[in-house]
């Protein structure tokens, strides 16, 4: 936007209020800039009385009647002391003297067509000029009689004019004039209230006049409505009052540009004076407008304007608003991206104009996303923001190593190198070392668990790393016991493959991953004398990796390092016993020992399931601690049943598990004992009752019960018995049911099968001779025998019956039969 001069005419966009101080948050829609300095230079000697914008070029007319033609950017090309109508790129000319002076000229829109050689002068008159075929231009007078033509507005086939009683629309296809909208405001003098006319497309157009705007439509007359009138009509679509006159109107989408003329009453003298010039963006509704936006200009003289001095002009299809004044022309433009975005960054809305540039950046120009993204982390910095500005830093710097660095130093001169440490690039790209040591030395100072957080996070090839090693190795010299300054040196120490170290500091510490550490770098030769820490540390962890590498320390090399420790060599052997009966047999004698110390509920299982245990050491241990029931079972298992069955009479005086053993050794002598021991115990006579019904005549027992011994619940258990009895008849009496119910179903069955026919043929031979079972003359008679067994033989093939039987049998499956020499037990017979 050009500069405007300080103290004539200060800046051309300002607020509508000038007491309001506070800048407005809404964004402007349009921004503007003056023309070249040659059109200043012109306007200085000569006041702009009008203004046309014809496809790139701008046809500027001054009061002296002199007409300049401009570019877009206002450089002066041509310059005429009359108005002429020409060919820019041909030789084509028009040149009339008239009679009246001209007060507007509109040219048809397509001219530069061989058939569209026309154009309009408005003054007292409304001539249009076409060139006829013998190449002259002939005149036709549209209209007179009803004052200055001041506003011609030429679109497609149809001319729209305003003189002092009105706007009239004529059709230059049908040579009629179709509609008169007449002027609202008689009060106000056409010439100084000039009517504004603008073309939105070829059948809409906007008439403003003082205070009032009208938009009326174009439509085609029905056919059966026509009779004499034209074929075309008007309809007013709108209309609509504004706060302020009217200078100017231009489309811009749906919307209108509207170039106002102010008037206010000065506080101060009371006085009503020429303010600025405003320009509005409005919406038209159906009886009122909205307004978008609205701006206040500063042009050259604006104290001395009147309505009538100010002209708004547009350029169809590049959104260009020329405000013509007599000593200033103004451009006015849509703002486009980059506008937006410097309109943003004015506002300090750095991420809104972030986002605005990324999604926009093909089509901005002036902008960079890289320098906004540097002024908006600059701009975070500034306002204290350092987490937000470094989280920023990794969307915005991207890639840049350089600028990484750059702004890591910058963090570092504000002492903020740690808001930025958690962002720092760690892989594409890799910045220096030195700046990764610079920050965990700034951590190492302060913080000893925000450094071992970035020990852990980043990779250990972005430092040096025995440089940090030593940093840590002299912090420990002060803080020797300090856990988290150990546990990092351990990491430190695993990215330096220096794993002896990190195994024995994470031991000292009992730290978890001291397990993940030997398995993923293969530690095992590394804690063959470290075994008893492990086990401290997690004996079951311990146990398991320990049995999983028995390839990498042997059974014995535990046990021998565990030699110390009972404890922990029980629950090693114990694990190993579990996972494998046989693997630890030379180890068993001593589990007797370690599973009586530390582990008695396991120690009856273990004597159970171990076939490589000796008997005598395990009775003699379990003697002497008084372990019953596992002397009980060694006992039995040694084969001594009636020691052990004695033992649990006499000292777990337990009936129901003296029956349960005996029943499990199902020996007769057993429960010969178990009656004896227990004929003088009422208590153990009753249990007796109750379950060996099914084990012993309970007849045996009864008998020897002396008379008038009170045994509790006697009743109940002889009702139990005769029960038991009971219903052993029941399931016997059942199982003889089922077995002959199936063993006739079997018979039958069978009986069924022998009664089928067999089929014989001239495939079958006999199995003695090994002719063929049929003769080969059929008339002939002979005898088949068929054994259920389908072996078949001719009669006199199968030898007589003997004397004893009758019955014959089949030579072949009663062979089968015999045994070794049962030929000569037959003949004997």
């Amino acid at each position: 936007m050009a500069e405007a001069e300080e103290q004539e005419t200060g800046s051309l966009e300002e607020s509508t209020d000038e007491s309001e101080e506070e800048e407005s948050e809404e964004e402007p829609k349009l921004k503007y800039e003056r023309l070249s300095n040659g059109v200043t230079e012109i306007l200085q000697k000569d006041a702009a009385s009008c203004m046309t914008v014809h496809d790139k070029f701008l046809a500027l007319g001054t009061h002296y009647g002199k007409v300049y033609l401009l570019d877009v950017q206002g450089n002066i090309t041509q310059k005429f002391d009359v108005v002429q109508v020409f060919g820019l790129y041909s030789g084509e000319e028009f040149h009339e003297t008239f009679d009246c002076p001209i007060k507007i000229i509109a040219v048809h829109p397509h001219f530069v067509r061989s058939s569209c050689k026309q154009f309009v002068t408005g003054g007292k008159k409304l001539l249009l000029f076409e060139r006829s075929w013998m190449n002259r231009w002939k005149s036709v007078v549209l209209h007179e009689g009803e004052g200055n033509i001041r506003s011609v507005k030429w679109r497609g086939h149809l001319i729209a004019w305003a003189n002092n009683m009105g706007v009239k629309i004529f059709d230059i296809i049908s040579k009629q004039r179709i509609t008169n909208v007449p002027r609202d405001d008689i009060s106000l003098r056409p010439d100084m209230y000039p009517c504004s006319l603008c073309w939105k497309d070829n059948v809409t157009l906007i008439i403003g006049w003082g205070t009032s705007v009208k938009i009326c439509s174009v439509k085609e007359r029905h056919a059966s409505e026509m009779r004499d009138l034209p074929s075309r009509y008007v309809e007013i679509v709108s209309q609509f009052e504004t706060e302020f006159y009217i200078s100017g109107l231009a489309p811009l989408c749906d919307q209108l540009v509207v170039l106002s003329y102010v008037k206010e009453i000065s506080e101060k003298t009371e006085r009503e004076y020429c303010a600025r010039p405003r320009l509005d963006i409005i919406q038209p509704l159906s009886e009122t407008c909205e307004e978008i936006s609205s701006d206040a200009l500063t042009v050259r003289g604006f104290q001395e304007n009147e309505c009538r001095d100010y002209h708004l002009e547009y350029s169809e299809g590049e959104s260009l608003f020329y405000i013509v004044s007599p000593r200033d022309v103004v451009v006015a433009k849509e703002r486009d991206q980059d506008d937006h975005i410097d309109w943003l960054l004015e506002k300090k809305k750095y991420e809104e104009a972030l986002m605005a540039a990324e999604i926009s950046q093909k089509n901005i120009k002036r902008h960079k996303i890289l320098d906004i993204g540097l002024a908006y982390i600059n701009h975070l910095v500034e306002r204290g923001d350092y987490d937000i500005a470094a989280r920023k830093c990794q969307k915005i710097l991207g890639k840049n190593a350089a600028l990484w660095e750059y702004e890591v130093y910058k963090f570092k001169e504000i002492g903020q190198l740690k808001a930025i440490s958690p962002y720092l690039p760690r892989g594409d790209p890799v910045l220096k070392p030195l700046i990764y040591e610079m920050i965990l030395h700034e951590f190492l100072e302060s913080d000893y668990e925000g450094f071992a957080t970035l020990i852990r996070e980043w990779p250990g090839d972005l430092y040096n790393n025995s440089v940090i090693v030593q940093a840590v190795r002299d912090h420990l010299k002060k803080d020797s016991q300090n856990k988290t300054l150990l546990k990092t040196l351990a990491e430190l120490y695993t990215y330096d493959k220096n794993y002896g170290n990190a195994l024995e500091i994470y031991l000292t510490l009992r730290h978890k991953d001291v397990f993940q550490l030997i398995h993923k770098h293969n530690l095992f030769s590394s804690i063959k004398d470290k075994i008893v820490l492990l086990m401290d540390f997690d004996s079951e962890k311990a146990v398991d990796m320990l049995l999983d590498n028995e390839d990498k320390i042997s059974i014995k090399k535990v046990v021998e390092e565990l030699e110390d420790r009972p404890e922990l060599q029980h629950v090693y052997l114990h694990k190993l016993f579990k996972r494998d009966h046989h693997k630890g047999q030379r180890y068993h004698e001593k589990q007797i020992s370690l599973y009586a110390e530390y582990d008695r509920p396991n120690l009856l299982p273990f004597l159970r399931d171990s076939t490589h245990c000796p008997l005598e050491k395990a009775l003699e241990i379990c003697q002497q601690r008084n372990f019953v029931e596992e002397t009980v079972y060694l006992l039995s298992r040694m084969g001594n049943s009636r020691s052990a069955l004695k033992m649990i009479m006499e000292e777990l005086h337990d009936v129901d598990k003296a029956i349960e053993f005996a029943k499990e050794q199902d020996d007769g002598e057993l429960w010969e004992d178990l009656i004896l021991y227990s004929i003088d115990k009422p208590p153990f006579i009753t249990g007796l009752l109750n379950n060996i019904g099914t084990h012993v005549d309970p007849i045996l027992l009864i008998h020897r019960i002396k008379e008038g011994m009170e045994i509790p619940n006697l009743r109940d258990s002889l009702v139990k018995i005769l029960q038991d009895y009971n219903l052993q008849i029941l399931l016997r009496e059942g199982c003889k049911k089922i077995l002959v119910a199936d063993s006739l179903s079997l018979l039958k069955k069978m009986h069924r099968t022998q009664m089928k026919g067999v089929l014989v043929d001239e495939e079958n031979i006999c199995e003695s001779c090994l002719s063929p079972i049929l003769p080969s003359d059929a008339a002939k008679p002979f005898s088949v025998v068929v054994f259920h067994c389908r072996h078949m033989f001719h009669k006199e093939c199968l030898p007589m019956p003997s004397m004893n039987s009758a019955a014959q049998f089949c030579n072949i499956c009663s062979a089968k039969n015999r045994g070794p020499g049962s030929a000569i037990l037959e003949m004997k017979k």
